[in-house]
């Protein structure tokens, strides 16, 4: 083989070479299912972000709501698919920055979204409300080690236990597991940190990028905010809207990413890090943002909770979005002849509790659009979210 092309082997001498001492290196990777090894191209990491990005679970997400359902507003508003690579962009960028491994952050990241059921985070809170139990960072977890099917030898996706660990221990405001089954006496990586906030600069952003241009969220609302005044300035003579909202978000992430970059550097060297053991030892987090900023990101989370998130038209759309959620819950559970086939017969084998789970699984699988267009079948009704035009 010509000597420029490079191996696993050689790729695995490079993260050696480049990467921080208390970043992860693919060579060590494990598997759940141990594989054959192969003559390969790839690292270990690369496979796993791969294997995620071709796994139905992750095309599914184009169809999933974010915050707005698609059409509320705008044609240009997020979905989980544009939000999970915004977040994977913005997370590699960091790692790159901080030496970290880059491919074992886009894994994450990647990932991170793939449980969350239709209709947002209020399809989320339905579902837990039906089943008692729902949590989309455990459904994720579910997808890539059980749901998935495209390999003879293994169910799931059979990712690295980096990744894995990642994927449990993904906490925003947002997530949160709170009790773990990958390493759970140690804490996580310094690339699943940076997945952590990778996710946060992502949706900060485009929240206040899709709230504007929906004109749901209007610039007035903002003003006063500590954190918007380092990112909207006074729109130029001459700059057309459009131009000045791309502005906004740049300038919104880049605060952010720098901020993030910064601090977690000062932690490291603070804490007096050397190793990547250190990392798992640590008491605190070590990614993070400066106390000037976490202020600001509570300020605003708080702002757009209120002005965004909770604003009538989105509450609408999400709130019919939920009332479908509830009535295929539950007519799935007292009906489930209309399961599929192997849904089927995986509830009849099960008992009641399981098979709660087992429906809001299967409905959590689900794209918005294929929750509407299931209720149409089982009920004879169209629905249309208020506002969206489908």
């Amino acid at each position: 083989m010509p000597p420029y092309i490079r191996t696993r082997a050689a790729l695995e001498a490079v993260e050696d070479k480049a990467l921080a001492p208390w970043a992860v290196r693919s060579k060590f990777a494990k598997r759940q299912h141990p594989e054959s090894p192969a003559r390969d191209l790839r690292t270990a990491f690369q496979h796993d972000w791969n294997r995620v990005v071709h796994c139905r679970a992750f095309r599914k997400l184009e169809y999933k709501t974010q915050v707005l359902p698609h059409g509320l507003g705008s044609d240009f508003v997020r979905n989980r698919l544009t939000h999970t690579l915004e977040a994977t962009q913005i997370g590699t960028g960091i790692a790159r920055a901080l030496g970290l491994n880059e491919d074992l952050v886009q894994a994450i990241v990647l990932a991170h979204d793939l449980g969350h059921p239709p209709f947002g985070h209020k399809g989320e809170d339905e579902l837990h409300a039906c089943c008692g139990h729902f949590n989309h960072n455990e459904h994720s977890l579910r997808i890539v080690t059980e749901v998935e099917s495209r390999y003879p030898a293994f169910q799931g996706l059979n990712l690295t236990m980096d990744v894995l660990e990642g994927i449990e221990k993904h906490e925003t405001d947002y997530d949160r597991i709170g009790s773990y089954r990958f390493n759970p006496a140690e804490g996580p990586s310094l690339e699943a940190q940076i997945a952590n906030f990778a996710d946060t600069i992502a949706y900060r952003a485009h929240d206040i990028e899709d709230g504007l241009e929906s004109r749901i969220l209007m610039e007035e609302d903002l003003v006063g905010l500590e954190f918007w005044a380092r990112v909207g300035p006074e729109m130029e003579k001459g700059m057309r809207p459009s131009l000045r909202l791309a502005q906004i978000t740049r300038k919104a992430i880049s605060a952010m990413v720098e901020d993030v970059v910064g601090e977690t550097a000062r932690r490291l060297e603070s804490a007096g890090v050397e190793v990547l053991q250190d990392v798992r030892r640590s008491r605190r987090p070590l990614a993070g943002w400066s106390e000037g900023m976490s202020d600001q990101q509570k300020e605003l989370g708080h702002h757009l909770m209120e002005k965004f998130y909770l604003a009538d038209r989105v509450k609408e759309a999400c709130g019919t979005g939920s009332r479908v959620i509830r009535r295929l819950y539950e007519r799935y559970l007292s009906d489930p002849k209309e399961l599929p086939e192997m849904e089927r017969r995986k509830f009849d084998a099960a008992g009641r509790k399981e098979q709660e789970l087992l429906v809001a699984h299967w409905i959590a699988g689900m794209t918005d659009r294929y929750a509407l267009r299931d209720y149409e079948r089982l009920f004879g009704e169209k629905i249309v979210l208020p506002g969206t035009g489908w």
